[in-house]
């Protein structure tokens, strides 16, 4: 898994070819406060019952509040045989500091 902090998420992005899967893993109620741009939506305690929804060989974005979370769906998406994994380090509260000062946060 790679590790990428919002800055180099955002010049990841604006760099590829094929835009990967953002997969926001918080809460619904954490989703609805702030977002990155074309998120996913899919919980960390759904991931089990959505993996098969996933594509293998797609580049996934993993992302969460401040880069736990993603981590461990990160390692379980790897363990499950994902090969393209990137955790946002630092999460959604460092995107709103230092990618986008206007998102809210909480």
């Amino acid at each position: 898994m790679q590790e990428m902090n919002a800055q180099e998420l955002r010049a990841h992005l604006d760099s590829c070819d094929e835009p990967p899967l953002l997969l926001d893993v918080r809460q619904p109620w954490e989703f609805d406060i702030c977002k990155i741009e074309n998120s996913l939506l899919v919980p960390m305690s759904q991931i089990p019952s959505k993996i098969e929804s996933l594509d293998r060989t797609r580049e996934i974005v993993v992302i969460c509040h401040h880069g736990i979370r993603s981590r461990s769906v990160g390692h379980y998406l790897e363990h499950a045989g994902f090969t393209q994994i990137i955790n946002l380090s630092g999460g959604i509260e460092q995107w709103a500091r230092t990618v986008d000062k206007n998102m809210t946060t909480y």
